[in-house]
């Protein structure tokens, strides 16, 4: 079934990234590694366990998995000079359990009074594709719109989309986020390098795969 396959064809190259970045990265971009590799882990526990078809993971275990991830991966991206607001500590606690609806209403109150938040943009994306059961949503894609707008130096919202959009299949829309992360990324930036590696993995895999061609 292609979309099976391309699931798995999406895990293998999210692990493949989360490699890339381990060699490559320097020093200073370790930060983003740790939310590399805790967002890779939310796809992982999004699509189960392959190695135990018998007995697989029910949907708020996984959910739950998924929103742990999300949270530590999105927080990885701050240095926290000030303790974040209380509407995003609670639904970050409400996303840790999967509770993504719920955490993405929150956060819409919350940025009724904190419009200019960037972190609670990106988290509004993040619990939105949660809610959406790893799916991009008009209204995710608005959020990671807001976020990107606030600050385009970021590079959350661009990174964050693209591995969504690769969870589910989505490999062209992926590939095109992250060739428009490098576009504007100066030339020393920490995460450069990895993300050119794996967005020339996509363009061979999209040239060896016709039914990605279409996408």
């Amino acid at each position: 079934m292609i979309g099976g396959w391309l699931a798995i064809g999406a895990l293998a190259l999210a692990a493949f990234a989360l490699a890339a970045f381990l060699l490559r990265l320097p020093r200073e971009g370790l930060t983003l590694f740790g939310a590399v590799l805790v967002f890779g882990l939310a796809g992982y526990a999004w699509q189960g366990s392959p190695g135990q078809p018998s007995a697989p993971k029910g949907h708020e275990d996984r959910s739950a998995n998924q929103g742990e991830a999300m949270v530590e991966g999105r927080a990885a991206l701050f240095d926290r000079t000030l303790p974040p607001p209380d509407y995003l500590l609670t639904s970050d606690a409400f996303a840790r359990r999967g509770r993504f609806g719920d955490a993405a209403g929150l956060l819409r109150r919350g940025l009724e009074d904190n419009p200019n938040d960037l972190e609670s943009w990106l988290a509004l994306g993040l619990a939105l594709v949660g809610h959406a059961d790893g799916f991009v949503t008009p209204a995710a894609l608005q959020a990671f719109g807001r976020a990107r707008a606030i600050d385009p130096d970021h590079p959350g919202a661009e990174y964050f989309l693209g591995f969504a959009y690769l969870q589910s299949g989505e490999i062209r829309a992926a590939r095109n986020v992250w060739a428009g992360l490098i576009a504007h990324s100066p030339p020393d930036a920490p995460w450069r390098e990895g993300l050119e590696a794996e967005v020339a993995r996509l363009d061979d895999m999209i040239a060896r795969a016709p039914m990605l061609q279409g996408q």
